[in-house]
């Protein structure tokens, strides 16, 4: 029997027209420019052509348990890190291997009708760390957080770049209300 290409779906836009595969998803992603116009207060070279550059605001050290339930949760308990200065005066984090919770710079709001993702920036992967965060909903806006694995020491200055926030359109219904909308306005 001779190998036939799989027959890939059809999509439909919203006005109805039947798009071929590749257009179906053409779009699915928002500039980085789409991004930052609704975020403002950015530095110029935050802005990438597929996402914004987030910052380290703070870092924190947990250091009692949390609890995650069927009827709710309790984080544990944090301890900020206070950043070394450099000669300059530059305040510069110095972190061993561990977990730490590490606070964003920016104000983040995501807009309806759409979802927000984080990647680590691949200076951080290539200094054998990395960010891992959750979804960001719809209609979600604070000063986020997300986990830093640190692998290898490394310093990390505050207000350097350390992971790209992207964000792709999404159908769903309602927008964000729960408990961690808000943080650290």
């Amino acid at each position: 029997m001779a190998h036939r290409a799989p027959r890939w779906p059809r999509f439909a836009s919203p006005t109805g027209t039947v798009l071929p595969p590749l257009a179906a998803h053409t779009g699915m992603f928002r500039s980085g420019a789409f991004l930052a116009d609704r975020l403002g207060d950015l530095d110029d070279d935050q802005v990438q052509p597929n996402g914004v550059d987030l910052t380290l605001g703070a870092v924190h050290e947990q250091v009692d348990a949390g609890r995650i339930g069927r009827d709710g949760k309790t984080v544990g308990d944090r301890r900020e890190i206070d950043p070394d200065e450099t000669d300059d005066g530059t305040p510069v984090y110095r972190l061993a291997p561990g977990g730490y919770v590490v606070q964003y710079g920016e104000h983040i709001a995501i807009p309806e009708e759409h979802v927000g993702f984080l990647y680590p920036r691949s200076s951080l992967l290539r200094n054998s760390c990395t960010i891992d965060t959750a979804v960001w909903d719809a209609g979600y806006e604070g000063r986020g957080e997300g986990l830093l694995e640190v692998h290898h020491e490394i310093e990390l200055e505050r207000g350097a770049r350390i992971a790209q926030l992207v964000i792709a359109a999404a159908d769903h219904v309602g927008t964000y209300d729960g408990s961690y909308q808000g943080e650290r306005l």
